[in-house]
């Protein structure tokens, strides 16, 4: 359910989804080959029948967009703060990294997902997208860049206020 809603954004989908491919996964059992793990094979399975599940419905464009900060089982660990403006900034860090990642392209953020919330090497990552380990590790690469552009220009912003502020 959580890689479900993570790559949908939608609560409703999520169950959907998840229910399709654990059906999916019923059904396909015997065809488990032992190739991969179980863990990498229903990864696999979610992630095709959340793709699916997304043309199908048409809403991709919406679903997409969706805004992911609001989301329990997709949260940014907390930045320790000590003073009022430290919370602010925390808090507007983790609508930046959150808006990033939602303007990712789709392969682009389903890779960085199950890196960085899931856990998954790239080898495992490879084989639930169905691509090379190689378009694993770039897709994570481009992501993790656009967020570090994104925090960046963040904090130059935040260096020309203070300045400006101080003089």
């Amino acid at each position: 359910f959580s890689l479900a809603y993570k790559l949908t954004g939608n609560r409703e989908l999520a169950n959907d989804v998840a229910q399709e491919a654990f059906i999916r996964a019923w059904k396909a059992i015997q065809k488990f080959r032992g190739d991969s793990t179980f863990s990498t094979w229903i990864y696999r399975i979610t992630v095709n029948t959340s793709k699916n599940f997304l043309v199908s419905k048409k809403r991709k464009e919406e679903i997409l967009q969706t805004d992911i900060s609001k989301d329990e089982y997709y949260s940014i660990e907390p930045i320790d703060t000590e003073t009022p403006e430290d919370f602010l900034n925390a808090s507007q860090l983790k609508d930046i990294i959150s808006h990033s990642l939602n303007n990712l392209g789709e392969d682009t953020k389903t890779a960085l997902t199950l890196r960085e919330f899931d856990g998954l090497s790239y080898e495992q990552i490879a084989e639930v997208v169905n691509c090379p380990v190689g378009t694993v590790r770039s897709r994570i690469f481009r992501g993790r860049e656009v967020i570090d552009d994104a925090i960046k220009e963040y904090r130059q912003g935040n260096l020309t206020k203070e300045a400006e502020i101080k003089s």
